[in-house]
């Protein structure tokens, strides 16, 4: 027979499951369930209290409770019946040139606090990330207590809104991060100031003393039309709402035709029509401004000289273009590992709100004054 502290935990383990709210999202408390006092533990199961130390420190090597000084220990939540953590991540591409910083910092915080993962590829594609729903939904291998979910084409209300739902009713914790559903508005999101981010950028190139102002941005992910709608709100306050007309948009399948096969096709249309009208462009992230100077410079215009240009995001791209590109930034390792705490807390049931993260605005040589 099993010593008396082992069978104490596989009974604390059982009333964890009974007593711990489904899902953050349910109509029951949000707050993580607290385990009886130590004493109360002894009257209850008739056991020392040596027992239930013991006990409650293998549900802590477990990682099943929490325990908090003077106020005691706390069920981390949303558990399968084997004792596992694993977390579903859920993001367009697993190889683009943004992501490897930060899934490494999310999955190392994930590790650290005892939880594995998993990584899912959307492609951005609805399609694809309701096959990925349905196969969590219906998969009892792949149990997962959360899942950290980098929306499909967030500028639209996704039609996958059922199976975020019936996740969340099944006890599965959901953050969205970098951009999140209009109709899943009850779902944390942790992302960028995107509106305030473009809004700086148009008051910084004002500033310069440009007076035509374009911009490149994705239409079919939230945060770029966020990033959009901070600059035009910048130029309407300085009387410059004309440069609307300046504006570029490009969806997914551009953007792939761009990365698989150096597609420039819609840059290239861009600068055909509006090339004569602007002196300075915004570009949504630092990808799309590599492009772009590579673009210019093959027709002859010189960065800054003729053409400022301004992205949002810092990788290495920026150092591999010829000219060091003007970037808005944010804090290195930041958002990975505040993704990964948030869910971690989602997990335990406990409440959390939405993030925003400022960005850093970092000058180098593509931004300069107009020239006469």
């Amino acid at each position: 027979m099993s010593a008396k502290y082992i069978q104490l935990a596989n009974q604390l383990k059982n009333l964890i499951e009974i007593n711990q709210p489904q899902s953050p999202y349910s109509h029951k408390s949000n707050a993580a369930y607290q385990l009886p006092t130590e004493a109360a533990l002894c009257q209850m199961y008739n056991v020392s209290r040596q027992t239930v130390r013991k006990a409650l420190s293998i549900l802590e090597e477990e990682h099943l409770i929490q325990k908090r000084q003077g106020s005691g220990s706390y069920a981390i939540g949303n558990l399968h019946k084997n004792g596992t953590h694993q977390v579903a991540i859920l993001v367009h591409s697993n190889t683009e040139y943004i992501y490897p910083r930060l899934l490494a910092d999310l999955c190392d915080t994930l590790q650290k606090h005892g939880f594995s993962w998993i990584i899912y590829v959307t492609e951005n594609q609805i399609s694809k990330e309701r096959e990925i729903l349905e196969f969590l939904l219906k998969s009892q291998e792949t149990f997962v207590c959360g899942i950290v979910s980098e929306g499909c084409k967030t500028n639209f209300p996704t039609p996958n809104q059922d199976l975020y739902q019936r996740l969340a009713q099944k006890g599965t914790a959901i953050l969205f991060f970098r951009g999140s559903y209009s109709n899943l508005p009850d779902f944390p999101c942790v992302k960028d100031d995107n509106y305030n981010g473009g809004y700086t950028l148009g008051k910084y190139l004002v500033s310069l003393g440009h007076q035509k102002i374009g911009g490149i941005f994705k239409t079919d992910d939230i945060q770029s039309v966020e990033q959009c709608y901070g600059l035009l709100s910048a130029l309407r306050d300085v009387k410059l709402l004309s440069c609307e007309n300046n504006l570029c948009g490009f969806d997914t399948y551009q953007l792939t035709a761009l990365q698989k096969n150096q597609d420039t096709t819609f840059l290239s249309e861009f600068l055909s029509k509006q090339l004569h009208a602007v002196t300075a462009i915004v570009c949504c992230n630092d990808e799309i401004a590599y492009w772009l100077i590579k673009e210019l410079l093959s027709r002859n215009i010189r960065v800054p000289n003729d053409m400022s240009v301004v992205c949002f995001d810092c990788s290495y791209l920026s150092d591999l273009s010829s000219i060091q590109i003007t970037h808005y930034s944010q804090e290195e390792h930041d958002m990975g590992i505040v993704a990964a705490e948030s869910i971690i807390n989602l997990i335990k049931g406990i409440s959390i709100s939405s993030t925003k993260f400022p960005w850093q605005l970092v000058i180098k040589r593509s931004s300069a004054p107009p020239t006469a």
